[in-house]
């Protein structure tokens, strides 16, 4: 039986928590332990929708009453509540980052290493159907060799100054996604990072000390490549494109759009909206995600992506700020 433990009531915790509990009523092993926040209201209004108990932080961490857990609570709260799960034996779904240092996060995962438990991270992009088909034709050869992947994410508008002062900044927040798709599609570790940012969009973002618009270029030891363009802003709607260029052709996955609906009249064709948020997006994605968990969580697969995946990204954020920040090359 798995009994999983939910931290965190906000967006992305309301997502995998509806996600768990419709699980839950398909497979009579899988049980919604209970609903955990730092915030009593939002805990209690999450539970109430799901028919879940509402349970304190030391019962989800360390109590018997569940044997996994899923945290979706706050970055600077991560690292904590990995070590504090891991030493009570419970298998860990992690939202991205694991931290914002990453010397914590080696940290971390010597722990984790020391209780034996699998530490599951949610770059929620792998599970995407249309990236894990693009992967899936990479690894059957249609292109041959990777030689230059490109990938832009923008986002309809930023998110307020207050998520941005805690969040570590758009190259730990944002691209972080970005950085473990790029060695997904790789297939080989970046080891020189270029960068360049500016505040375009909100001179809040720049008051702030941080970028909203930034490109970054990732080099491997044999030479591929990955261009990575973000913005807090796209007036068109949630922009999600990749497109992998190899020895033998290219592969590209396009945006979602609203529908698929096309209007031809003799000013042109016209199609729908990309659609305007990533929970849309990526519905899919986070469904499929929380399955590969499930299989985790029951020994029936290893964790992936894992604690090394989120080590790997957040030194590759790191590395994009201080490029931005110097102006030069950074070497990870």
């Amino acid at each position: 039986m798995l009994s999983i433990a939910i931290i965190g009531a906000g967006r992305i915790g309301q997502i995998h928590a509806a996600n768990l509990a419709a699980r839950a009523a398909d497979h009579k092993d899988v049980v919604l332990a209970g609903i955990c926040d730092a915030s009593p209201e939002a805990a209690q209004m999450l539970a109430a929708r799901l028919d879940a108990p509402v349970i304190d932080l030391d019962e989800a961490l360390e109590g018997s009453g569940s044997n996994a857990v899923l945290i979706a609570s706050p970055t600077d709260t991560h690292s904590d509540f990995i070590e504090r799960a891991a030493k009570a034996g419970k298998a860990i779904f992690c939202e991205k980052p694991v931290d914002l240092s990453a010397d914590r996060i080696e940290s971390v995962l010597e722990t984790v290493t020391s209780a034996g438990v699998p530490l599951f991270i949610g770059f929620n992009r792998r599970f995407d159907p249309n990236f894990a088909s693009l992967r899936a034709r990479i690894d059957d050869g249609q292109i041959g060799e990777v030689e230059l992947v490109t990938i832009l994410s923008r986002d309809p508008s930023p998110p307020p100054v207050s998520y941005i002062e805690r969040s570590g900044g758009l190259f730990r927040d944002m691209m972080i996604h970005d950085f473990d798709m790029a060695r997904f599609l790789l297939g080989e570790e970046p080891v020189e990072v270029h960068a360049v940012g500016s505040s375009l969009v909100d001179p809040a973002i720049g008051e702030a000390g941080d970028v909203d618009t930034a490109a970054v270029l990732l080099k491997t030891a044999s030479g591929k490549i990955a261009q990575i363009s973000n913005s807090r802003r796209a007036t068109y709607g949630y922009d999600q494109r990749i497109e992998v260029h190899g020895q033998k052709g290219l592969l590209r996955a396009g945006n979602q759009l609203e529908t698929t609906v096309e209007l031809a009249t003799g000013a042109g064709f016209t199609a729908d909206p990309t659609q305007n948020f990533f929970l849309e997006r990526y519905a899919a994605a986070y469904r499929l995600q929380l399955d590969a968990f499930l299989a985790v969580a029951r020994g029936e697969r290893a964790p992936k992506p894992d604690g090394h995946d989120g080590l790997m990204a957040q030194r590759l954020a790191d590395a994009a700020t201080q490029a931005a920040k110097s102006g030069t090359p950074v070497r990870v």
